[in-house]
C-alpha cells in the first residue's frame, strides 16, 4: 500500500512540511513516483519518520539524527551525551526553580540577579540597575560582601538617595561626611570593597569603566559629588596614619 505525503504525514503525526523538511535535509528518502507524478511513501517511510520523532523526544537534534545508527559506537556515544545533556539540564531547573522561591519569597522582580533576591524589594529602580551591572562584573566573592552591605543599609544611604539635583555644597559635605564613616567600616569589615575591580570577571580596567560609567548615569550630580568628597575624606586620612 501506498500513501501520499498527507497521508503520510497524518499517519505518523508530523505535518507535510515537516516530510518535505525531512527530505531537504537528507533524513528521509525520497519516495518513488506513480504514473501521475505523485509520491507514493511506503511502509519504510512511516518507520523512518517515526523513528525521526522517538529520536527527537529523547533530545537529538535533527543535525545529528542522521549519523545515528541503531546498533554499535555510535548509539552508545548518542545516549551518553543525551544523558549528560539531559543532567545537565535537570541541575539548571532546580536551579531556576531554587531561585524562583528566593525571588517569591522576597517579592523581588524576576530581573534580580543574583544574590541579592533578599534585598531587592527594598531597593530603588536605580539601585537594581546598578546591581545588575555589579553582577554582571563581578566574581561571586564580591557579590555576597556587597549583598551584605545591601541588607545593612541605614539612614546614610537614605539620605544619599535622596540628596537631591540642586542640593547645596552644605547638604553635600554632610551626606559626605556620614558615607566617609560608613565605607571606612565597610571596607574594614569587608577588604574587597577597598578595590573592588580587584574581584573582576572581566578584568580590572573594564570593569572600573563599566562601573564608572554607570555610576555616573544613574546617579545626579550631587549625589556624585557626595561621593567624590566622601572617598576623598577616606583617602585623606589614610594619608594622615
Amino acid at each position: 500500500m501506498a500513501w501520499s505525503t498527507r497521508q503520510l504525514a497524518e499517519l505518523a503525526g508530523t505535518t507535510v512540511k515537516a516530510v518535505r523538511h525531512y527530505h531537504e535535509i537528507g533524513l528521509l528518502e525520497m519516495p518513488e513516483r506513480a504514473a501521475n507524478g505523485y509520491k507514493q511513501y511506503t511502509t519504510s517511510h512511516l518507520v523512518r519518520l517515526l523513528h525521526i520523532a522517538r529520536l527527537k523526544d529523547l533530545g537529538i537534534p535533527l543535525s545529528e539524527i542522521a549519523a545515528i545508527d541503531d546498533t554499535g559506537h555510535d548509539l552508545q556515544d548518542a545516549i551518553r551525551v543525551i544523558d549528560e545533556e539531559l543532567s545537565q539540564t535537570i541541575s539548571r531547573l532546580q536551579r531556576v526553580r531554587a531561585e524562583l522561591a528566593v525571588l517569591g519569597a522576597n517579592r523581588a522582580p524576576l530581573t534580580t540577579p543574583s544574590p541579592f533576591e533578599p534585598v531587592a524589594g527594598a531597593l530603588s529602580e536605580r539601585d537594581r540597575s546598578l546591581l545588575t551591572v555589579y553582577s554582571h562584573v563581578l566574581q561571586s566573592d564580591a557579590l555576597d560582601d556587597l549583598r551584605q552591605l545591601m541588607a545593612e543599609q541605614g539612614e546614610e544611604a537614605d539620605a544619599f538617595d535622596l540628596l537631591p539635583e540642586d542640593a547645596d555644597g552644605e547638604a553635600i559635605d554632610a551626606v559626605a561626611e556620614h558615607l566617609a564613616v560608613t565605607i571606612r567600616q565597610q571596607q574594614a569589615r569587608f577588604p574587597r570593597m577597598v578595590d573592588i575591580t580587584e574581584s573582576s570577571a572581566l578584568g580590572a580596567r573594564r570593569t572600573a569603566d563599566v562601573i564608572v560609567a554607570a555610576v555616573g548615569e544613574l546617579y545626579n550630580e550631587a549625589q556624585l559629588r557626595a561621593l567624590a568628597k566622601a572617598h576623598q575624606i577616606i583617602i585623606r586620612e589614610r594619608q594622615e596614619r
